[in-house]
């Protein structure tokens, strides 16, 4: 089905493979449409509960945007002007998905490539990763990703010095500055994804999906009104039918059977 990506499914969670080992998985055009198809097929997929995020092969998870065939798409400013566009609604995109998504870090992440990490709920990235924003190396800045790196930062002048000298951060560092959940050895990284993916395809789908949507809606909002959005989703939160399921469960002390609403 697709040129660029690979996808596959397994137990409830839909894989996603970024495909272009060759050019260190670095996104194309067509390979930004071809994610818009594949994270919305799996997102209205009712067997999918999760969506992991991974590159091909073992040096790059993604090493940002194809810049020769980004930049040889288009013919006219306005056109490269959209075409940029496109990666920024790539990541909006992801932000209102109803499902969780892991990003399953087995290579550098770089430039665009991080962005489209840092904006997955969870990241899991092997020990010898780097992660990185080269493009002031060659007279760019981060400035799309920047506002996912913000978002997930817990140092945001560590974060700058990255933006501003280019230099790479190995995991464990990148992991210190929130870009990252976990940080195993390269043997280890399958088991983590699946044990973090396992826990998440545990829970109840449908307060996964109202959960994730208010901690995205909250982030920006002043403090006032987010308590009070709080407070209705959580009204909406327990007149649903997975609520009195798991109260059952704990109760009769047995593992809940999720009806999804």
């Amino acid at each position: 089905m697709y040129e660029t990506i690979a996808t596959e499914k397994k137990a409830r969670a839909g894989v996603i493979t970024l495909s272009r080992e060759e050019r260190r998985n670095t996104i194309s055009p067509t390979m930004l449409n071809e994610l818009f198809g594949a994270l919305k097929a799996y997102d209205d997929d009712p067997e999918i509960l999760a969506v992991v995020l991974t590159g091909a092969g073992s040096k790059a998870f993604c090493a940002g945007a194809d810049f020769a065939e980004s930049m040889g798409a288009t013919t006219s400013l306005i056109e490269r002007h959209e075409q940029q566009r496109r990666f920024a609604d790539l990541l909006r995109a992801i932000k209102e998905l109803k499902k969780p998504l892991v990003a399953r870090v087995n290579g550098h992440a770089l430039g665009g490539g991080l962005g489209l990490a840092c904006s997955c709920d969870i990241v899991v990235a092997a020990e010898d990763c780097r992660f990185g924003t080269p493009e002031i190396n060659v007279g760019l800045f981060p400035y799309i990703i920047m506002a996912s790196l913000l978002r997930s930062a817990t140092a945001p002048k560590k974060l700058l010095e990255m933006m501003l000298t280019g230099e790479r951060l190995d995991a464990r560092e990148a992991q210190q500055l929130g870009l990252a959940n976990h940080v195993v050895s390269r043997e280890k990284l399958d088991a983590k994804v699946d044990e973090v993916v396992g826990k998440i395809t545990s829970k109840s789908p449908a307060v996964l999906r109202l959960g994730r949507r208010a901690f995205y809606t909250v982030r920006d909002m002043e403090y006032e009104k987010a308590l009070e959005y709080l407070a209705s989703v959580l009204t909406i939160n327990a007149m649903a039918d997975d609520v009195a399921e798991g109260v059952a469960a704990f109760l009769e002390k047995r593992e809940p059977q999720w009806k999804g609403k």
